[in-house]
């Protein structure tokens, strides 16, 4: 195998598909990324980088100059390395027995090659189900993957569902103690398409924040034999300008019975309190920097003023008050902390407001574009109150 490619094309592809490459790889070759040499008609050939732990596949199409077709193991991680320290000079691959030349300039590597023939092939991409736009995803993702599980030993509380009915796509996540929802709008492939998956919240979270170079991610969902248990992301239009291709990748589902989560949102509210993000999000922090993993943040909402606390007793102590619109009666509520600001801190709105039915019941937190608007119900993080001795229970 022969070919030149620009140094920024390929660092960019060995890094995007080394990302998903595990660290302590069940076999040697999974340590490897596999590359794949393609002349073309025109002269201008492809390169396509792969990478499967079978549980994840990543695949990247880059432009490169090919002479000589062929395809390789190398080690992902050494590679990635060494892509991005090289100087910006085109890069040259080329196999001599089983090794790999790389020479970039007047820098010279020498790499062994692993088995290739003992590598995995990578699962079938299920069927085209839909596009949404890379940002939108993204964004919608980061809002809720907060809220996501870390406990392993219950698996379906480290994923995040994935809801599809006609062009609207939810996703929710919960570790039991929060739990949070985002809407967005996509294009299906079919009008009336209805689908669920449950998707691991990391690679959810990494797969759409390494797919915003393109303006739109294709989604596949399987639904019969071929890529069962799989859904998969496509982002870019083969081997576009600028040598960057296609990037594909695909992800086992998680298996299990999600929250029936939707009767835990009231209907209605008794109280809502409306505070400016950015403030009340810096004077969270500010009061929270006292409050141990197991202490509370206490919001004391008034007419006009919320007035937050943390600490007690003998230890340090801390409180800040700030405007607030209060809608109701007067309410004082505990959080825990990190939880409060997990949720403000992926409002993008300039003002958030709290939802409540009662002190002692969970509290929801929504953006609001202003406050003669009504708060957007696209983004909903629902948080569990803690109970505090002496505090009344509203």
């Amino acid at each position: 195998m022969k070919f030149r490619v620009e140094r920024d094309v390929l660092s960019e592809a060995v890094a995007w598909t080394a990302r998903s490459l595990p660290s302590r790889p069940a076999a040697p070759v999974l340590a490897g990324l596999v590359f794949e040499a393609v002349e073309g008609d025109g002269g201008e050939g492809s390169v396509t980088l792969s990478g499967f732990d079978y549980e994840v596949s990543s695949r990247a199409e880059i432009t490169a100059d090919v002479t000589e077709p062929g395809r390789i193991l190398i080690h992902g991680k050494l590679l990635a390395d060494i892509a991005k320290s090289l100087p910006n000079r085109p890069v040259e691959f080329a196999t001599e027995g089983s090794k790999v030349l790389l020479s970039c300039g007047s820098s010279r590597f020498t790499l062994q090659t692993l088995p290739v023939e003992d590598y995995p092939a990578l699962p079938t991409m299920p069927t085209a189900t839909g596009a949404v736009t890379a940002s939108g995803l993204a964004g919608a993702v980061s809002q809720v993957a907060i809220a996501a599980g870390r406990d392993d030993t219950i698996p379906m509380l480290t994923g995040i569902r994935v809801e599809i009915e006609g062009e609207k796509i939810t996703l929710v996540a919960t570790d039991r103690f929060r739990l949070a929802v985002r809407e967005l709008q996509w294009k299906p492939e079919q009008q009336e398409m209805s689908a669920t998956a449950l998707i691991p919240s990391k690679i959810l979270a990494d797969t759409a924040k390494a797919l915003t170079g393109g303006d739109w991610v294709t989604l596949a969902l399987s639904s019969g034999d071929a890529g069962e248990g799989l859904i998969g992301f496509e982002s870019g239009e083969g081997a576009s300008s600028g040598g960057k291709g296609a990037r594909r990748m695909t992800s086992r589902l998680l298996s299990g019975e999600f929250v029936k989560y939707r009767s835990l949102f009231p209907n209605e509210y008794n109280i809502t309190a409306t505070v400016e993000t950015a403030p009340f999000l810096e004077a969270a922090k500010r009061v929270s920097l006292v409050a141990d993993r197991t202490s509370p943040i206490k919001l004391a909402f008034t007419q006009g003023e919320v007035t937050l606390e943390a600490g007690a007793g003998d230890e340090a102590q801390a409180s800040e008050a700030m405007d607030a619109v209060l809608d109701g009666d007067d309410i004082t509520v505990s959080f825990n902390p990190a939880f409060l600001l997990d949720g403000l801190q992926v409002i993008d709105t300039p003002y958030a407001q709290l939802s409540f039915t009662v002190a002692s019941k969970p509290a929801v937190l929504m953006g609001r574009p202003a406050l003669d608007a009504a708060p957007l119900d696209e983004f909903r993080y629902l948080m569990m109150p803690l109970r505090v001795p002496g505090q009344s229970a509203g």
